[in-house]
């Protein structure tokens, strides 16, 4: 382009010239792939919304008010004293840097997040509050606070590499194409997991069985709407039907629920009388509902049932619900019962029309707004509507992490304001009788007696959170879970890390149901289309293609709950301004009149506030219009705003028009016909709309939308799948689980990283079949296989089931090489040390100590291991020793030991690297060191390889190359598969892509991938098939063959093109397991499980029952006793019982000289309590024995020593403590 700037425009083709030169140098002024930066866009932006001027901290901070505390004072301008005021009036979040304790860094003190994944350290900036505090009326005073260090957020506002062009970054150690979005606590890189979450400002009919569980009266009908804030924390308030006709009010607050009857609430709201809420809910004396006796009555009912409060106007009214509500809000001690009771409706109801400065006009429309929702629950009721789908996505939208984050510092800082009234109050019972605010003494001792004492150390609970993803909160923030939130971005191959961006869970909640309908992948989630795609997903009613993706989520427990955006999904991190709607809704002929019957009136109705009301017809006609103006650009109507219109039905959705435009909502780019340029639409309009799949499928007069491209229905990683559309769909979910499992590239700045394991490819490469997007998104930066010719044969029996032979000679050229980074942590600080940090320990050998010559060879004067050594299990790896203060000041060893510290894996080694972890401040010696261990990975027999289509298997064996099969131009495949992989998977896909890579491969190019491309008419075989004839080759792929081993021609032609291959992380070095004995529990006898601690594999009912049917019996019995819990047990012939047989203290048969008496084997002696009897003076002192209370006994000689497991000893003994006894019969 002109002026040296960056293009962003990508193709299918190689680009090996331009990605060579983009790598080498990269570019200065802005990234080569913005589709890779829009991908993570709404975690940045979420959380710059923190800290944005007018953003959501300074929302929160003007939500959570001020503060005041009475000292009781009798000569106090009140009768409860003198009144102390306090808010936070701004917070402050720095950018990272070195504190100022540190006086060796002087130039440069910004701390970048390179250095905090090397020293394992969290990357936070300080988190600090300008307090403002008075006494009664007098000025404001003001303090400033630390809070403490608050981790922050990877390319936010408060990072230093915000701005940063990619040269810019390789300059900061960080890659060319660093994403952002995560945070880095203590080395790790952790990342807020989006959730979804009932859509905000939307009343919802629903229908749950729980809610008939609360009382007796209570029915299964309710409206819900979850409410939210500017600041984006949520208060979901619910209605409920009771059996009666009735209606309450249910909200929660503290994790508490209470319940209010409906009719308080609205006349608590406006001066209003029984007259204007029967006509609010039923409509004019000319309505059709008046005549509706259901609904009139059960309005009659609520009306009159309302009569026994005996409550007049909005003042008692709010009088009333302030005095049962005082002690709940936690307001101060000065508020009448009115005030209270504003409170209460400011806080708890419908708080998205009002939370700040409420007026009347607010009041008015949250009054509105509740007449709407009891309409809607009694229509609910009568079966006027439908339910609202709470699992549907058109009732969802995603909790952002920034939010989130935002969240828990809002109520974190409402917490800490809450504690300094217990400070307070320690203060002036600790001063005595002078404690009075007024005294000269507390305005100083304000700041650092009261609010030094309280807990300041906000930016220590969020690093908790962080670290752990476990939500501390006393009021849950109106969330199901409280676990969960935040996951590890590992980094195992560039496709897992992008993917943990582009995933919304639906909670960990409802991993726990036992329900599927909340995984069932639902039309509206992904579209409507007028094709049946019914080979890449399941075949259901579908509409077009959208937000989530049907292909990327886990088989197994989490299927179905987390979910992957489709890739030109966004999310909204900002609200589009809609100020000019409602004088355009007047101008549309919207009023404000309105009826309950649904065929004379639907509602208009903005983020939950309701604009008016228009008659079906009108509205069909408001909807088109504001839809053409927003496309169009024109009467100010946003683009990015949804407009969901619900037409009137017959007992289906509650009809209205329902405008979006805050944040959280998910939106994709359509095409609009009328105008021909872009529309963005939202999940809930997306199903009353009419969208083309493609061009040829638009139906004149119907379609008012159409596609941008079919693949549009996938998110990143189920697009980079070769010809999906010709696979199976199971398939295709699983290439999507193996694709983030494969070794591949993590990334090029490996050196300046410190994970705990890093996988890495060493010979990847480009495939020669991908999709456009491939580059768009640049994936060859981070190359995830190889490209293997491959041969569908049955050749030798070492292919069976799944399993894949693989070439000795490609082996040895270096096919699926990888290597496998291990970091270790040597921490010689005392963690259980409470207090100071004194130093008690350093690196290096003990000074005048024993230094053996072993040591020296393998460490440095230091105590630190040589860069590039071997290690193997056991060998030292640093030394350390004691050391402790003398009299000058010094650290001094006294006892001349030095202390190793061993490589413990079992697997051979080599140091990579070796990095010396100093202290923030500076001023301390060396506690700590890195050190990564290099471990080669060469593929052996066992390893996992996959195709990108699903087709996964081990590798079984190494074939040498001169018995291989070969074709006639002498090419011999890398890997051979067993034909039979394909009749039952049918993946097709991968047949299309070995034509393609084998005529891509013959011809230099670079195939196009991309599904959906070839239909009936043009096939794709046709299309390579043309390829491969031009070439040379067979058009259908097939090749004669030779047996490398009898040179003879096969009997049948052979299948082999080129096919890319990925080598997954399951290994067989980390996952065999051999043992014969070892470690076993302490209570059972039985071996321990774990193969890191030695423990052994356990032999269930099921292996028991497969070993019988071998006949293996003298094989089970080695498993089950030999090698498991094997004891020698003393039991009693005559009453079968472990328990009674107690050894000897004296053996008689030796005293009688019997030197034919039992051997003891070891064991000493036995005898039969039970079976003995008490000794008399009449017995001879031959025949008695002894037990080890002192207790003459005789008799009791029938005992044997057994072998039997140590756990059936053990069962008996739980056995017998609940009182039931076991006999066994012991044979000669």
């Amino acid at each position: 382009m002109s002026n040296g700037e960056t293009s962003t425009e990508w193709t299918t083709n190689f680009d090996t010239v331009r990605r060579e030169r983009l790598f080498r140098n990269p570019s200065r002024d802005k990234t080569a792939y913005p589709a890779l930066q829009a991908a993570v866009r709404p975690h940045i932006d979420s959380f710059n919304a923190i800290l944005d001027q007018g953003g959501l901290l300074e929302l929160g901070l003007r939500d959570i008010g001020t503060r005041s505390i009475f000292d009781g004072a009798e000569n106090g301008p009140s009768p409860k004293g003198n009144r102390l005021s306090y808010r936070i009036k701004e917070c402050f979040v720095e950018s990272p840097r070195i504190p100022p304790t540190n006086k060796f860094s002087t130039r440069n003190r910004e701390i970048y997040p390179a250095e905090c994944r090397e020293r394992h350290a969290t990357y936070r900036g300080k988190l600090r509050a300008r307090v403002e505090f008075r006494i009664n009326n007098g000025e404001w005073k003001e303090t400033v606070r630390d809070l403490g260090q608050m981790p922050i957020m990877i390319k936010s506002k408060r990072c230093h590499l915000e701005k940063c062009s990619p040269h810019e970054l390789v300059q900061h150690k960080e890659e060319s194409e660093e994403l952002g979005g995560y945070f880095i606590v203590n080395g790790i890189e952790k990342l807020i997991r989006m959730l979804i979450i009932s859509r905000r400002n939307y009343p919802m009919a629903i229908i749950r069985p729980s809610f008939a569980n609360r009382g007796r009266t209570y029915s299964h009908f309710g409206v819900s709407i979850r409410s939210v804030r500017p600041d984006q924390t949520s208060q979901t308030n619910v209605l409920h039907y009771l059996n009666d006709g009735n209606i309450t009010f249910r909200f929660s607050w503290r994790k508490n629920e209470y319940l209010v009857p409906v009719m308080m609430v609205l006349k608590s709201l406006v001066e209003t009388n029984d007259r204007e809420i029967f006509e609010g809910l039923v409509g004019s004396a000319k309505s059709k509902k008046i005549e509706n006796t259901f609904l009139t009555g059960r309005v009659e009912l609520l009306l009159r049932t309302y009569k026994v409060y005996a409550l007049h106007g909005k003042s008692q009214t709010r009088a009333y619900l302030g005095e049962k509500f005082r002690v709940v809000m936690g307001v101060a001690e000065d508020l009448t019962d009115e005030q209270v009771g504003t409170e209460f409706l400011r806080k708890v109801v419908l708080v998205h029309l009002g939370a700040n400065g409420v007026t009347e006009s607010r009041d008015n429309d949250k009054f509105r707004m509740l007449l709407f929702m009891i309409r809607k629950l009694y229509a609910l009721v009568a079966g006027d509507c439908a339910v609202d789908n709470p699992d549907s996505v058109q009732n969802q939208e995603v909790l952002l992490g920034g939010f989130l984050y935002g969240m828990i510092l809002k109520e974190r800082l409402d917490d800490w304001l809450s504690s300094v009234r217990f400070a307070t109050r320690e203060y002036l019972r600790k001063i005595g009788d002078t404690a009075k605010f007024t005294a000269p003494s507390f305005l100083k001792d304000f700041p650092t007696k009261v609010l030094g004492r309280t807990n300041e150390n906000i930016g220590g609970a969020l690093e908790y959170f962080m670290s752990t993803g476990n939500l501390v909160s006393p009021s849950g923030l109106d969330l199901q879970q409280t676990t969960g939130f935040t996951v590890v971005a590992e980094k195992i191959n560039f496709y897992r890390f992008i993917s943990h961006f582009r995933m919304v869970h639906r909670g960990s909640f409802f991993a726990q149901l036992k329900t599927t309908t909340v995984r069932k992948l639902l039309p509206e989630s992904w579209g409507e289309s007028r094709i049946c795609l019914a080979i890449i997903y399941p075949c259901v009613n579908c509409l077009s293609q959208g937000f989530l993706c049907p292909v990327h989520t886990p088989d197994g427990s989490p299927c179905g709950l987390l979910n992957h955006l489709a890739h030109k999904c966004r999310i909204t991190t900002h609200p589009v301004d809609t100020s000019a709607l409602p004088s355009l809704m007047v101008q549309l002929g919207v009023t404000s009149s309105s009826s309950a019957s649904l065929s004379e009136s639907t509602v208009i109705m903005l983020d939950g506030r309701i604009l008016g009301w228009s008659t079906p017809e009108q509205s069909r006609m408001i909807a088109d219009t504001l839809r053409y103006w927003k496309v169009e650009g024109s009467h100010n109507v946003p683009l990015e705003m949804e407009i969901g219109y619900i037409p009137c039905s017959n007992g289906g959705q509650y009809p209205g028009i329902y405008l979006s435009s805050q944040q959280a909502r998910m939106i994709r780019p359509v095409k609009y016909l009328p105008l021909e340029k872009e529309d963005y639409v939202g999940p809930f309009e997306q199903p009353f709309m009419s969208i083309a799949c493609t061009e040829p499928e638009i139906m004149s007069g119907d379609s008012t939308h159409v596609e941008h491209d079919p693949t549009n229905i996938l998110s990143i990683l189920a697009n980079m799948t070769p010809f999906s559309d010709f696979n199976q769909s199971p398939r295709n979910m699983y290439q999507c689980q193996m694709g983030k499992q494969a070794m591949g590239t993590p990334g090029a700045s490996l050196r300046y990283r410190a994970d705990n394991k890093i996988y890495r490819l060493q010979t990847g490469q480009t495939p020669i079949v991908r999709p456009p997007l491939y580059n768009q998104y640049g994936l060859d930066n981070f190359p995830n296989g190889m490209n293997a010719v491959v041969a569908v044969i049955s050749y030798t029996g070492y292919d069976m089931d799944d399993a894949m032979i693989i070439n000795k000679s490609a082996h040895e050229r270096g096919f699926g090489h990888g290597t496998i980074y291990k970091t270790k942590k040597i921490d010689l600080e005392d963690k259980r040390r409470v207090g100071g940090k004194a130093v008690n320990r350093l690196f290096g050998f003990a000074p005048g100590g024993l230094i053996k010559a072993e040591w020296r060879n393998r460490l440095d004067e230091d105590g630190l291991p040589y860069v590039g050594m071997m290690v193997n299990e056991g060998d030292i790896i640093a030394a350390s020793h004691k050391v402790s203060m003398s009299e000058d000041g010094t650290l001094v060893n006294r006892d001349g030991d030095t202390e190793l510290h061993k490589y413990k894996e079992s697997e051979t080694a080599f140091i990579e690297e070796v990095r010396i972890l100093g202290s923030e401040s500076g001023s301390e010696p060396c506690q700590s060191i890195s050190i990564k261990f290099r471990v080669p990975r060469a593929p052996v027999i066992g390893d996992k390889f996959s195709s990108r289509h699903g087709q996964k298997g081990v590798c079984s064996q190494k074939w040498p190359a001169v018995d291989m099969p070969f074709s006639e131009s002498g090419i011999q495949p890398d890997v051979i598969i067993n034909p039979h992989a394909f009749p039952s998977r049918m993946t097709i896909g991968m047949f299309v892509e070995s034509l393609a890579g084998k005529a891509g491969a013959l011809h230099g190019l670079a195939q196009d991938s991309t599904p959906f491309r070839y239909d009936e008419e043009s096939t794709a075989v046709d299309y390579f098939g043309h390829q491969l004839m031009k070439a040379g080759y067979n058009y259908h792929g097939n090749e004669p063959m030779y047996s490398g081993i009898t040179g003879d021609e096969l009997h049948a032609d052979i299948y082999i093109g080129v096919v890319y291959y990925q080598r997954l992380r399951h290994m067989v070095n980390d996952k065999f397991q051999v043992r014969t004995t070892g470690p076993v529990t302490a209570l059972t006898g039985q071996p321990i499980k774990g193969r890191k601690v030695g423990g052994g594999i356990r032999v269930g009912e099921m292996e028991r029952d497969s070993l019988l049917a071998h006949g293996a019996a003298f094989l089970l019995q080695d498993r089950l006793m030999n090698c498991s819990d094997y004891t020698k047990s003393w039991i009693c012939r005559q009453c079968g019982s472990f328990h009674a047989t107690i050894p000897l203290t004296s053996d008689p048969a030796m005293r009688r000289g019997d030197r034919f008496a039992p051997s003891t084997t070891g064991l000493g002696m036995a005898r039969c309590r039970r079976c003995a009897r008490v000794a008399t003076v009449t017995d001879a002192k031959g025949d008695v024995w002894e037990d080890g209370n002192g207790g003459r006994w005789v008799g009791g000689e029938d005992t044997a020593v057994v072998a039997v497991p140590g756990v059936l000893k053990y069962l008996d003994a739980e056995l017998a403590a609940m009182g039931i006894k076991m006999k066994y019969s012991v044979e000669p």
